[in-house]
């Protein structure tokens, strides 16, 4: 059977930053370390006046596909993931399509164009239907192009303000990856729930405490459901573990789960045993209340652990490097953290072919998937061509004056009564220029 995954990625983030503990922390007159600890954020990405999530996607687009040496005539699907889009009827996919064409001599008519929405799994549902598209035959020879791209704002003032984040993901997937191999299993949890949620609203309405748990408890359920049909997996088994990562603190909570429930069972429970146990079995208890209270005590004490701690320090902490940079990128989120582990896997020259990611996606309302990925030969070029570090290093840091004008400039029912001016200047990159006669958004690329 002939192996389908990705190809190629590229990140663009935004070219504006806002310093956390630097600049948000004392306007909220908070201590730091509420966000470098307890979120564990450092910085968040924000797109400049002239970018947006057309922009930020089609400039991945582009350096991947000239880095490939890709045409139009190559690329057979566009898929863009997002949830931040300006239009209930035309697709993010054709304005990045023509921002495109623009630039190459062939054109994306016989591509199939569309735009995926499940909150932030969307981008993980886009690359399983390219996957489909592929291993159904149906692709002519060609790619398919996967576009995550977001800007993840919430209203001021909103408890989830220090989460934001702003940037894109452009992933190539085809037969015969060079960076990974998809699974053929997939596990699933689901179900119908309104943790987050924006209804004809650009900002988020969020119940925090209810998401967290509906985030742990679909990802508990799609664990259970990927064993069902691929057999019990093993700490041994994955190399790194990839999560949605909305922040990293969020992924502490999720890690710490899924290490409870791999564990079950096997030689690592019984290590642990007369240390602080053994995990209790429901059976054991009066009630469900009773043992969800004896769990919550055992994984108190688990976390506490040389072999949790171990475990947690090589197979997650490395997946989380990007997003305390940058902030959630929503469909881009668990994205970045495939490129974070991989990354970490280069700068320590890991010999690494073979090896295995266990990659867990999330959306709100609520679906989660986890998947495997199988790291192919090439994965050394792909991620050593990546200019992420330039990019960040490059971005403009806000006042918190200007962020506050950079953020009314992204809303889109604010009527500004002034112009903000650029805070970076354009070069060699598709920009927005402003609005056509049916009020559609309109770019060009800026040598």
């Amino acid at each position: 059977m002939t192996a389908v995954g990705i190809d190629a990625i590229e990140i663009r983030s935004g070219k504006l930053k806002l310093d956390l503990p630097g600049t948000f922390a004392p306007q909220k007159g908070d201590d730091p370390e509420k966000y470098t600890k307890g979120l564990g954020l450092t910085n968040s990405s924000f797109p400049d006046v002239y970018e947006d999530i057309v922009t930020m996607g089609a400039n991945a687009a582009k350096r991947l596909m000239d880095r490939k040496g890709l045409t139009p005539d190559d690329v057979g699907r566009i898929d863009v993931a997002t949830e931040s889009a300006f239009d209930h009827s035309k697709p993010v996919s054709t304005y990045i399509a023509g921002c495109l064409e623009g630039v190459y001599d062939d054109d994306f008519t016989h591509a199939n164009k569309g735009e995926r929405k499940f909150a932030c799994v969307a981008g993980t549902q886009a690359v399983d239907d390219a996957y489909n598209w592929i291993r159904a035959g149906r692709n002519r020879g060609r790619s398919a192009l996967v576009i995550a791209t977001d800007t993840a704002l919430y209203a001021r003032g909103d408890p989830g303000e220090a989460t934001q984040g702003a940037g894109a993901v452009a992933m190539l997937i085809d037969a015969d990856p060079d960076l990974v191999e998809l699974s053929i299993h997939q596990g699933y949890g689901s179900k119908d729930e309104t943790d987050f949620l924006k209804p004809n609203q650009q900002f988020p309405s969020v119940d925090g405490k209810r998401s967290m748990q509906v985030y742990l408890s679909r990802m508990r359920e799609a664990l259970e459901d990927y064993e069902s049909v691929s057999g019990k997996i093993y700490l041994d088994d994955f190399a790194y573990a990839p999560f949605h990562t909305p922040f990293p603190g969020m992924v502490r909570k999720a890690a710490l789960l899924a290490y409870r429930h791999v564990i079950r069972d096997t030689t690592h429970e019984d290590e642990l045993a007369g240390e602080i146990g053994r995990q209790p079995r429901e059976d054991e208890y009066a009630d469900r209340e009773a043992y969800e209270e004896a769990i919550r005590g055992y994984m108190d004490e688990l976390k506490t652990t040389d072999q949790y701690r171990t475990w947690y320090d090589d197979a997650v902490e490395p997946t989380l490097g990007l997003a305390r940079e940058v902030g959630n990128w929503y469909t881009g989120s668990v994205h970045i953290a495939r490129v974070s582990a991989l990354r970490n896997a280069l700068e320590r020259d890991r010999e690494f072919v073979g090896d295995t990611l266990l990659v867990a996606s999330y959306g709100s309302g609520a679906q989660a998937e986890i998947h495997a990925e199988t790291v192919r030969e090439g994965w050394r070029e792909e991620i050593g061509a990546l200019d992420v570090d330039e990019q960040l290093a490059a971005r403009y840091d806000l006042s918190w004056d200007e962020y506050e004008d950079v953020h009314d400039v992204h809303e889109y029912d604010k009527d500004l009564d002034r112009e903000v001016e650029a805070f970076t200047p354009p070069d060699s990159e598709f920009v927005f220029t402003g609005w056509g006669r049916m009020n559609e958004r309109q770019y060009e690329y800026v040598e």
